[in-house]
């Protein structure tokens, strides 16, 4: 029990120092948790707004603390591959490029004390005038250098019209462990001088980061349409349903979890043990795609009244040498870090991973990196099965030739059938 203590304790204190800050969604602070991205209350909907219409994201997060931090954010605009853009804040904002975080609330009856904050993007404050990809940075207003966190969104035109087919009988393998996507592009309202060359489709499964692909040039052009399909990109790993937990009580294990502790200062919620499910067959399951929910189930407002406990996850998988384990989820921020990875336990001969968390529902599954690569897989630990639901976003981004920066003229959502 002691050793579980100084564990949660140190995975306290661990977050990315801001020397490794890239452009990625991330938290660079110890005592910030949860951080949330959603429109209009809709968790489902990617974190973007179209341009002109009147919409806002709501991001929010936790700080650890006692009391309030005076929180600032400013706006990073980035081209298509999230580098900053290189024209200047007058061309893209009217008005000063920062923000005071003012809504804020005190946690209730929790044996961890917090404060929720939530902002909104665009406001009034901080309203770009051009669609395309934003970097939130949030600060205290004190010490604007030290970022404490950063979200991706983005500000999309929707002039182009997206379709999306969906199939698992794939140019590598039939109805085996891929998904093959082919996608079309109405660009006719965009105003493309040249579809062949100036459209950039990005496509990324399950919010991962890792496995993004950039497609350049479509495989043919039909009036006003560009077809990108039968191309290696394009094909995906299936995976397989992610996997559930809910700490939503601290009086009674709720999905997946085995048994619940208080050991001072926190609760703790031990997991039942995973296996790997590579070998097994393919079982259907409702799931969120690695999304979460705050929630507490006898709370009427569980942003401030759920509490954070540890939670134990435990893999029951031998030791796999040259490669790492990780858990994927938007609860990690969907990095490969010291704060998402599995280490193995050699005194158990399991993977072991104690992590603070805010109560509610969460969708999570394991991926094995290999060493020196960038892209991980869930072939090892989850397994491939051509079945799986997956979500795939499409973002299209146009630049021409004398343009200085990219648009985005359309984000779409395709999901496989079930």
């Amino acid at each position: 029990m002691m050793h579980r203590i100084l564990l949660a304790i140190a995975l306290i204190s661990t977050a990315l120092s801001a020397s490794a800050r890239d452009t990625l969604t991330g938290i660079f602070r110890a005592d910030v948790r949860t951080l949330r991205v959603t429109l209009a209350d809709n968790i489902f909907a990617p974190p973007m707004v179209v341009l002109g219409a009147g919409e806002s994201l709501d991001i929010s997060f936790d700080q650890l603390a006692e009391d309030r931090s005076y929180l600032r954010f400013r706006a990073v605009r980035c081209d298509a591959d999230w580098q900053p853009s290189t024209i200047a804040e007058s061309e893209w904002l009217d008005g000063f490029n920062e923000s005071a975080i003012e809504d804020y609330a005190f946690s209730r009856a929790t044996t961890v004390h917090y404060v929720n904050y939530r902002f909104s993007f665009p406001n009034e404050d901080i309203s770009p005038t051009l669609s395309g990809n934003y970097l939130l940075e949030v600060y205290c207003e004190d010490n604007p250098d030290e970022v404490w966190l950063q979200v991706r969104t983005m500000i999309s035109e929707q002039v182009a019209n997206v379709a999306v087919e969906i199939s698992s009988r794939t140019d590598i393998d039939y109805n085996d462990q891929h998904q093959q996507l082919a996608i079309t592009v109405d660009a006719e309202r965009a105003n493309v001088a040249n579809l062949f060359n100036d459209l950039r489709v990005v496509v990324q499964q399950n919010g991962r980061i890792d496995n993004e692909v950039t497609l350049i040039h479509p495989l043919r052009i039909s009036g006003s349409k560009a077809i990108f399909e039968h191309t290696d990109p394009l094909i995906f790993e299936a995976g397989n349903e992610y996997r559930r937990m809910e700490t939503i009580s601290t009086q009674f294990p709720s999905i997946g979890v085995d048994r619940i502790e208080y050991l001072h200062p926190y609760y703790h919620f031990t997991l039942f043990t995973d296996e790997p499910r590579y070998g097994r067959n393919y079982a259907y399951d409702s799931t969120q795609h690695g999304r979460f929910f705050i929630r507490e189930y006898n709370s009427s407002d569980s942003d401030t009244e759920a509490d954070y406990a540890v939670v134990h996850f435990i893999l029951d998988q031998p030791q796999l040498d040259g490669w790492t384990i990780y858990l994927d989820g938007d609860f990690t921020c969907r990095r490969f870090d010291q704060a998402s990875m599995v280490p193995f336990n050699p005194a158990t001969g399991r993977y072991e991973k104690a992590l603070l968390l805010k109560q509610g529902a969460y969708n999570f599954q394991y991926l094995a990196l290999r060493n020196g690569e960038s892209a991980a897989t869930p072939r090892i630990i989850e397994g491939n099965k051509y079945q799986t639901t997956n979500e795939y976003l499409i973002k299209v981004y146009t630049r021409g030739p004398v343009d200085r920066t990219d648009r985005l003229i359309a984000v779409a959502i395709a999901t496989t059938a079930h």
